[in-house]
């Protein structure tokens, strides 16, 4: 069994083990949370981990003769960018198997022209993510957490629920906005709902995928008017930066509920807060821009606004899936099997 530290790697001699050198490099709490004993037991026995198998930090002098021997790093949250230099202190890194969802945060050009594989926790990173915003499709029907905001001013008459327009789940339309990993989630999830119609905006996709998987696809001028659920699920990237603003929010029919899971900066915070002030919608948000958003910003105070602090995606025991899925990967790898989660250069322009 290898031994959890709870500080940097203080340095070795390598090994004359046969199985290659890796490094476990993230943040303490991150590598607390994901590997206990049994990863940990694991992944030792797929590679060396030699006396302290965790770090970080890449930049301890103390790390150099370990990053010399390095031919692996499991990497999570805390990651430091694998920039030039660092890389050059590692001349034998071959693959990186990030626990955690995108790898935006720590990969370079560097590492890409070196050829060193890269894999993701995405796709288990999507579980909770569809799991958190099915649930929070079904308690938008029922205007679940709104009345219950509504619910601490009226306190001794409910005739306040017919304020809030027609509850209820069956009948909805839900519009999805990115048919992403998780947006495929979800509309496989809102099937449960009865008599169901789900509506998917997304110029990437094939609506013959979309079809099979139980929506239509439609432009986003059109998803927004008839949806009665609005959940965005597109990527941070340049061109989808505010996509949902004051034209987009305007479109919108009364009632409706947005719900935004993906990125903060993809909905334009002020006109946001423009068009929840009249309380002709409800946004349920679990990302903002900025993140928190300010003291002052009007949505933290009203009824119609729900703010939850970025917890759809894994959290505690939710992150030993992403663990188990790159030692997965790691085993094809070291099996010279076809990888199930490896990020490309070229995957970086479409995902989130």
């Amino acid at each position: 069994m290898v031994e959890q530290t709870t500080g940097n790697f203080e340095g070795r001699i390598p090994s004359m083990s046969l199985k290659p050198q890796a490094l476990l490099v993230m943040n303490s709490g991150t590598f607390a949370d994901q590997f206990d004993s049994t990863r940990l037991e694991r992944l030792a026995g797929l590679v060396d981990l030699g006396d302290h198998p965790w770090t970080d930090s890449l930049d301890a002098s103390e790390l150099a003769g370990r990053l010399e021997e390095v031919e692996i790093l499991l990497t999570s949250w805390g990651v430091p960018q694998l920039n030039a230099e660092r890389l050059e202190r590692m001349p034998k890194l071959r693959a990186v198997f990030h626990c955690a969802g995108t790898v935006r945060s720590f990969v370079s050009e560097e590492l890409w022209d070196r050829g060193i594989t890269v894999t993701n926790g995405a796709d288990a990173n999507a579980i909770p993510v569809a799991e958190f915003t099915f649930a929070s499709i079904v308690l938008a029907g029922k205007k679940a957490h709104v009345l219950a905001n509504d619910a601490r001013t009226h306190r001794d008459d409910w005739s306040y629920i017919s304020d809030r327009g027609e509850l209820g789940n069956i009948g909805r339309v839900i519009g999805v906005i990115g048919f992403s990993r998780i947006g495929r989630r979800v509309v496989h999830l809102v099937q449960q709902l009865q008599d169901v119609t789900c509506l998917v905006s997304d110029p990437h996709a094939d609506p013959l995928e979309v079809a099979a998987a139980g929506a239509t696809l439609v432009p986003l001028e059109e998803l927004l008017p008839v949806s009665d659920v609005v959940t965005v699920h597109a990527p941070a990237l340049p061109e989808t930066r505010h996509m949902i603003s004051t034209a987009e929010l305007h479109a919108m029919k009364d009632h409706a509920t947005l719900i935004n899971t993906a990125r903060g900066s993809l909905v334009d915070t002020a006109a946001l807060e423009k068009e929840c002030a009249t309380g002709r919608i409800t946004a349920l948000l679990d990302v903002t821009e900025p993140e928190p958003l300010p003291a002052e910003s009007t949505l933290y105070d009203l009824p119609n606004v729900i703010i939850t602090p970025h917890i759809a995606g894994s959290l505690g025991t939710e992150t030993r899936r992403m663990s188990d899925a790159a030692l997965d990967d790691l085993e094809r790898y070291l099996a010279g099997k076809d990888l199930l989660a490896q990020v490309v250069h070229a995957d970086l322009g479409l995902s989130a």
